[in-house]
């Protein structure tokens, strides 16, 4: 296998979720073919956002929180502050990776970061994300569109996790969440973050 090129990766800080998804979208379609592949690491106003695959009835209640249809697959999820968002745009064709693979690198590098803290973390079967004792604690939204990917994934850190309970996170009734700051003293999204893109680096270049 050629060695495969950095990624750059950029801090956005918080940001509105709308525009950034319409950017993460213009970005991927005009992108040629020697274009650099980007991590965009930010937080999010909060928000709840719907897969291609999600259906109304998974959003419980309103409670003041836009609802915002988006081109991932998966079922419906929350943004919040506190969440670490990290928008992975990668051309997989290049760095000669399938879409399993993929999502199995971005899962094991959240699970390399949690070991750091001494978390122990797992995948669960059928559905995308990472767990922590039966609990979420990070989720999984791709969309690959001509061979390259956008969306990406969302870690709880230190955040208000009341949202999730208007919800069945990700489509499952009932599914407990959980976040870094629960199960150690991190409370730093920035710090947290950073550390995520050594191992995201590691893994997929």
């Amino acid at each position: 296998m050629s060695a495969r090129p950095p990624i750059q990766i950029k801090a956005l800080g918080q940001v509105a979720y709308e525009p950034t998804f319409t950017a993460m979208q213009a970005f991927t379609i005009s992108r040629s073919g020697e274009a650099p592949d980007e991590i965009w690491l930010c937080e999010h106003a909060p928000v709840f956002t719907q897969g291609l695959s999600g259906k109304a009835e998974h959003v419980l209640a309103d409670v003041g929180i836009p609802v915002v249809p988006v081109d991932r697959g998966g079922q419906v999820t929350y943004h919040g502050p506190g969440q670490v968002v990290a928008y992975l745009m990668l051309d997989l064709r290049r760095r000669e990776l399938k879409v399993r693979e993929f999502v199995w690198r971005i899962e094991q590098a959240l699970i390399d970061l949690l070991a750091d803290y001494g978390v122990a973390a797992d995948r669960r079967a059928g559905a995308p994300g990472v767990y922590v004792g039966g609990a979420k604690i990070a989720a999984l939204g791709l969309r690959i569109k001509n061979g390259c990917s956008y969306h990406g994934l969302s870690l709880n850190v230190a955040m208000d996790l009341s949202p999730y309970r208007a919800i069945n996170p990700c489509g499952y009734a009932g599914m407990a969440v959980t976040q870094l700051s629960e199960l150690t003293t991190e409370r730093d999204t920035e710090k947290v973050g950073r550390a995520l893109c050594v191992h995201l680096e590691r893994l997929l270049t």
